[in-house]
């Protein structure tokens, strides 16, 4: 009876060790499923901003065409018979109006407009950027499609690696894929760099920017803590080109506690959350820096 007591005892302890391992692992996961669902969040965004602006330029235009196209319609509904000549082309200009809509609809969707050029032998992509509905920059690129599809001509940057990101989203034989990976890492170093000049314009007079590359995926900046009169250099690192979160933030300062004390850690999580120049006003807010 003894025995079969211990083995009872034994089992039960080592089935409190697996709940108890089981338990430590859960806040782990959990960590892990909440960056995932940051960086989505982060992801949708982006694309939320570059919908907004595209749809506002596209309202701009419709409300331009109606006011161009009235005087005229009336004057057409006057003088022209259904069955003339002047009528057969209105309803094939409507027409086309109604298909170069349907391709700027796909535009919306897609975050990017192709156009054949070359008599059909490539393509012109034009990928829009955008950011908190601020309309930035257009970048363009020509694609030759025979015998293979090739790069001819384009006006991206030369430190986003084009042929890295065509490389390794298989451009040859998804390139789908290949123009929704390249839309990403335009919007997100145009979304880096606006934020640079956010914070360039904003804070001018309490932070400086000692050091910032120009795919913007460096930003070194001074701040000053009120209380103790005390400079701090924060570092944000920017590793994942397709974010414009960073994905490390340090502190360095003469006061080595300070880094490690309750708020600056806050400060920290702040600054891999949160757009900078939003988590810079945070923290000036919360009187945290100068």
């Amino acid at each position: 009876m003894q025995g079969a007591s211990t083995k009872g005892v034994l089992s039960q302890l080592g089935l409190l060790e697996v709940q108890a391992r089981s338990r430590r692992a859960q806040p782990q996961q959990q960590q892990s499923h909440v960056k995932e669902l940051k960086v989505k969040v982060e992801q949708l965004i982006l694309q939320r901003d570059q919908l907004r602006a595209e749809i506002q330029a596209h309202q701009n235009l419709q409300k331009l065409r109606m006011s161009l196209d009235k005087p005229c319609a009336r004057e057409e509904d006057e003088e022209m018979d259904d069955d003339s000549e002047d009528s057969q082309l209105l309803q094939l200009m409507a027409r086309h109006t109604q298909l170069r809509d349907l391709l700027h609809a796909h535009h919306l969707v897609g975050g990017y407009d192709i156009v054949k050029t070359s008599q059909g032998k490539g393509v012109c992509v034009s990928l829009a950027t955008a950011y908190e509905g601020t309309y930035l920059e257009t970048y363009n690129l020509e694609i030759d499609l025979k015998p293979t599809l090739r790069i001819s001509r384009h006006n991206i940057p030369p430190f986003i690696l084009l042929n890295d990101i065509a490389e390794q989203s298989h451009m040859q034989t998804d390139i789908k894929a290949f123009l929704n990976t390249l839309s990403q890492h335009l919007n997100a170093f145009s979304s880096r760099k606006q934020q640079l000049k956010l914070v360039k314009e904003l804070f001018h007079k309490s932070v400086e920017v000692l050091e910032s590359n120009v795919l913007c995926s460096i930003l070194v900046l001074m701040v000053t803590v009120p209380r103790e009169n005390t400079a701090v250099l924060c570092k944000l690192d920017y590793m994942d080109h397709t974010r414009c979160l960073p994905t490390r933030v340090s502190f360095e300062c003469e006061d080595e506690k300070l880094p490690d004390s309750p708020q600056w850690k806050k400060n920290c999580s702040l600054l891999m959350e949160t757009p900078v120049h939003k988590a810079l006003i945070t923290m000036k807010e919360m009187g945290n820096i100068a």
